[in-house]
C-alpha cells in the first residue's frame, strides 16, 4: 500500500520543485527581456484573424474594438472566420457588411462544417490572406486601438527581429470581480502569463502562443508546417513546431490585452479539460521531435516538464484515494518519518503551488499583492476540485480517445453586471459533479477519522480536498439547476490597464 503511495506523492513533488524552478529563472534572468525596437518607418501589411464558433454575445463587441485599431487601414486584411450555426451567422454577417460600408478591409468567412475546429478554420482563412503578419483575437478579447502598433514594430526591429517568429502578450481580465471563481481564475491566469511565460521567455526555452492575442510572421507559420487539427491545444502544437524550425518568440508582458473570463464552474472545467487534455496530445506529438532535437537539455526539460505537467491531475485523483488507507496502515507510524519523508514530499508538492501564484500577483500588485493570501486556499481548493475532470481529458489523451473541440461559453460579462443563466451556450454539467461531491464527502470523513484518532496535523491539509471538491462539484449542479448561483466577493478596483484596454 505504502509503495505507490509514497512513488504518487514523489512524482508530484518533482513537479512541484519544478514550480520553484520557474520561480527561481524567473529572477535569474530577470534581464533577459526585449528592449524596446526602434520606429518603424514603413508599416507591413497586417491580417487579423477572428476565429468565432456561435459568439453572437460577443462579436460585436470584439469587431467594435478591432474597427477602432490605431494602423493603416489601407495594410489590414480582416478575417471574421465564422463556423457559427446559430444565429451568430446573421450578426457576424451584418457587422461585417456595416463596417464594410465605413471603408473598413473586412471580409466574412463561413463554413458549413467544423472540420479542424479553429485550427481548420484559421487554416482555411490563410487561403485567401494578404498580411505578412497575423494577428488572431478569440471572440472573447478586447485589444486595444494601438495594439499592433505596439507590437509590429519587434517583427521589425533591424536587431535580430527578421528571426522572430511570433509575439505574445498578457492577458488581463473585464470581470475579474464578478465572483470568487472569477477571481481565482484571474490568479491562476496569472500565474501562468507573469512567472510560466516570463521564465521561459527569459531563459530562452520554448514556450507557447496562446491562441489568440498575439501576432505571428506568416512565413513562420508556414514553414512550421501551418494550423494542424490532430491536437485540442493547436497553438502549442504549431509554437513548437515552429521554435524546431529555429525561430524565436517574444512575450510582451507590458502589453495587455483584456478578455472576458468564464463565469459558470462547468464552462470553466470544459476550458481546462480541453487544455489538459490538449497539452498531453501535444507531448505525445512533439516531445519525441524535441527530444531528436538538437536544442540543449534545459530546453528539452522544460518542454518536458510544460507538456507534460497535467500527468498531475490523474496522480491527484489517485492519491485522494489513497490518502485514507494510508493514513490507518501508518496509525502507529511516529512522527519523526512523518517529518523527515511526508512532510518534505508534501511541502514540495504543495507550497510550491502558493509561492508561485503569489510571486505573480506581487509583480503585477507590489502594492497589494498580499491580499492574494486570502484567496490562496480557494485557489489550491479549485485546482484539487478540478482535478477529477482534468484527469479524465489526460487519460483520454493518453489512450488516444477523440472529443470535440468543446468552446468556452462567453456572455459579454465585465465587472460585477450582467447574467448569464437565460443565455444559451452553456455547458451541462454531466455526472462528474457528483463523483466530486462523492469524493468530498470521503473527504469529510476522513477528517472525522483524523480528528478521532488525534491526527490533527493532517486536517488543514484533508479540508482542502473537502472544500475543493463540495464547491466544485456543488456550483456545477447549482449552476445548472439555480439562478445566477455564484459567491460573489467585494473587491477593490486592483488593476489599471496600462494599455488602454478596459481595466477593473
Amino acid at each position: 500500500m505504502m509503495i505507490p503511495y509514497f512513488i504518487v506523492l514523489f512524482i508530484l513533488a518533482l513537479y512541484g520543485l519544478h514550480r520553484y524552478w520557474l520561480v527561481y529563472d524567473y529572477y535569474a534572468y530577470a534581464k533577459n527581456v526585449p528592449p524596446q525596437p526602434p520606429p518603424v518607418t514603413e508599416w507591413p501589411r497586417v491580417t487579423i484573424q477572428l476565429p468565432i464558433y456561435n459568439e453572437r454575445y460577443v462579436i460585436e463587441r470584439l469587431l467594435e474594438a478591432v474597427s477602432r485599431f490605431d494602423y493603416p487601414p489601407e495594410l489590414l486584411d480582416v478575417q471574421v472566420l465564422d463556423d457559427s450555426t446559430d444565429e451568430t451567422q446573421e450578426v457576424a454577417r451584418n457587422c461585417v457588411d456595416r463596417y464594410a460600408a465605413q471603408g473598413m478591409p473586412i471580409t466574412y468567412i463561413h463554413r458549413s462544417n467544423r472540420e479542424g475546429y479553429k485550427a481548420g478554420a484559421l487554416e482555411n482563412g490563410l487561403q485567401t490572406s494578404k498580411g505578412e503578419y497575423v494577428a488572431i483575437f478569440d471572440a472573447d478579447f478586447v485589444p486595444s486601438p494601438d495594439f499592433l502598433q505596439r507590437t509590429i514594430p519587434y517583427f521589425m526591429n533591424p536587431s535580430g527581429g527578421t528571426g522572430i517568429g511570433m509575439v505574445q502578450t498578457r492577458w488581463t481580465y473585464l470581470n475579474t470581480d464578478y465572483s470568487l471563481l472569477t477571481q481565482v481564475e484571474t490568479i491562476l491566469l496569472d500565474g501562468h502569463f507573469v512567472v510560466e511565460h516570463g521564465a521561459r521567455s527569459r531563459r530562452g526555452t520554448f514556450f507557447n502562443f496562446n491562441g489568440t492575442a498575439g501576432v505571428w510572421r506568416r512565413k513562420a507559420i508556414d514553414q512550421a508546417g501551418g494550423w494542424q487539427h490532430d491536437t485540442l491545444t493547436e497553438d502549442t502544437d504549431l509554437s513548437y513546431r515552429a521554435q524546431l524550425k529555429g525561430w524565436k518568440f517574444l512575450y510582451l508582458p507590458h502589453i495587455e490585452c483584456a478578455s472576458e473570463l468564464p463565469v459558470d464552474m462547468n464552462g470553466f472545467k470544459a476550458q481546462q479539460a480541453r487544455w489538459a487534455k490538449g497539452l498531453m496530445q501535444t507531448a505525445k506529438k512533439i516531445l519525441p521531435k524535441v527530444f531528436k532535437s538538437k536544442v540543449p537539455w534545459h530546453v528539452k526539460s522544460e518542454a518536458f516538464f510544460h507538456l507534460t505537467a497535467n500527468i498531475s491531475y490523474p496522480l491527484m485523483v489517485l492519491l485522494s484515494t489513497m490518502l485514507l488507507p494510508a493514513m490507518i496502515v501508518r496509525f502507529y507510524q511516529g512522527w519523526i518519518q512523518m517529518l523527515v519523508i511526508d512532510l518534505p514530499l508534501f511541502l514540495a508538492s504543495t507550497c510550491s503551488i502558493s509561492s508561485f501564484y503569489l510571486v505573480a500577483q506581487k509583480e503585477l500588485h507590489p502594492k497589494t499583492w498580499y491580499r492574494t493570501f486570502l484567496y490562496m486556499p480557494f485557489v489550491m481548493a479549485t485546482g484539487i476540485g478540478i482535478s477529477v475532470r482534468n484527469a479524465q481529458a489526460v487519460i483520454e489523451a493518453i489512450t488516444g480517445k477523440k472529443t470535440e473541440f468543446a468552446r468556452t461559453p462567453k456572455y459579454n460579462i465585465a465587472g460585477k453586471q450582467g447574467s448569464y443563466t437565460k443565455k444559451s451556450y452553456k455547458n451541462k454539467a454531466g455526472w462528474m459533479p457528483y463523483a466530486e461531491i462523492f469524493l468530498g464527502v470521503y473527504f469529510a470523513l476522513t477528517v472525522v477519522y483524523a480528528v478521532a484518532n488525534e491526527n490533527y496535523a493532517t486536517v488543514p491539509f484533508l479540508l482542502l480536498f473537502v472544500w475543493g471538491y463540495l464547491y466544485t462539484g456543488f456550483l456545477s449542479v447549482g449552476q445548472t439547476y439555480l439562478t445566477n448561483l455564484r459567491f460573489e466577493v467585494e473587491t477593490p478596483e486592483m488593476r489599471p490597464a496600462a494599455s488602454g484596454a478596459p481595466g477593473f
